[in-house]
């Protein structure tokens, strides 16, 4: 079997908003937006960031009635990230706070060599800035 990793989608409330909000925090820029505009996909290198309205997706019946839970601000995250390697994390660490993201946990040197911080995007949804991994 050959499978690819293509995408990761994160339900939410407003596509465009999210959209420009990763446009403005992250420098990503838009591949593609639905007619709907219920559906969005960002360029992030190989594997695309989708986000998926919450209307789209009952509108569209895309789960068949399968109840979610999505990301709200204040309230806890779901279990998931967007992991996303910097290359200068203080820059783009403040790049991000000065767009509205929100501090979770400040960068910090990690046992494994790495330094790692945890941010949410407007939506509530968890999104870790990172140093490029030690290992090959």
């Amino acid at each position: 079997m050959q499978l690819t990793f293509r995408y990761s989608g994160f339900f939410v409330e407003d596509v465009p908003a999210t959209v420009e909000f990763y446009r403005r925090a992250f420098g990503f820029g838009l591949r593609y937006l639905h007619p709907s505009q219920g559906y969005a996909e960002l360029a992030t290198g190989d594997t695309l960031l989708c986000f998926v309205g919450e209307a789209f997706l009952r509108g569209a019946d895309l789960l068949g009635g399968v109840d979610v839970t999505c990301s709200r601000p204040g309230r806890p995250p779901i279990g998931a990230q967007i992991a996303l390697v910097s290359h200068d994390l203080d820059r783009d660490w403040e790049h991000a706070i000065e767009a509205g993201a929100s501090v979770v946990k400040s960068p910090e040197a990690k046992p494994w060599g790495q330094r790692v911080g945890y941010l949410q995007d407007m939506n509530g949804v968890l999104v870790e800035l990172c140093t490029p991994s030690p290992r090959p």
